[in-house]
């Protein structure tokens, strides 16, 4: 793998189950994610988040495909067009460039991917792997480092899947614990969302909601 030798730090910008924080540092420790079917590996960094904060993608939020992780049901993705229209919440975590590197390659399975982050930051995004999370979004600058993300290269151009309860769950956990939502809050939020919309019904998310 290959970053950039100028940016020492990157805030990664989560916007799926890795909202929750306890999930996320099972991809920084190792350990097996509440309600998930796989132990991660965790980083050869183990060094906790320098700091974190929430954040705003101008980025749609949908779910599609089928995880082994999450009962083989859909998981979160962003599209790659930026619109104001669209406010998805995300958790941003400050880590090093190697930490970033060893997230993206347990979110791809394992796979070794060869990133340059000055390319990224250069062009937008730019897909390293044809793979569901091998394409990464620049998102912008804080305090000195590049914001980034993950996603799939599809776009739109995929069908959409509903997420598991347990998915769901996690995301809502994040919402809750690290963003403070209120329940209501987190109901409008999800319920329009495409995976969700038609697929699951205001009582039954509002139920899952108030259960985490």
């Amino acid at each position: 793998m290959s970053a950039s030798n100028e940016v020492p730090y990157v805030w990664y910008a989560s916007y799926g189950s890795n909202l929750s924080r306890e999930r996320f540092l099972c991809y920084i420790k190792g350990g097996r994610p509440r309600g998930s079917e796989k132990r991660e590996v965790g980083c050869r960094d183990k060094s906790l988040p320098l700091a974190e904060a929430t954040h705003i993608m101008r980025y749609p939020l949908y779910f599609a495909k089928e995880s082994q992780r999450w009962q083989r049901q859909g998981v979160a993705f962003i599209g790659l067009s930026k619109d104001e229209k669209f406010y998805t919440y995300s958790r941003k975590y400050l880590i090093t460039v190697e930490q970033f590197m060893d997230v993206v390659k347990q979110e791809n399975n394992g796979a070794n991917i060869k990133i340059n982050l000055d390319e990224v930051m250069k062009k937008g995004f730019k897909t390293f792997r044809d793979s569901w999370y091998g394409t990464i979004l620049f998102l912008g600058e804080e305090e000195g480092y590049p914001i980034l993300t993950f996603t799939a290269d599809w776009d739109f151009d995929v069908p959409f899947s509903t997420p598991s309860k347990e998915y769901l769950s996690i995301i809502i956990h994040g919402l809750k614990t690290t963003l403070s939502l209120e329940n209501t809050e987190i109901l409008h939020y999800l319920i329009t969302k495409p995976g969700i919309n038609g697929h699951y019904s205001t009582t039954s998310l509002e139920k899952i909601i108030e259960e985490v």
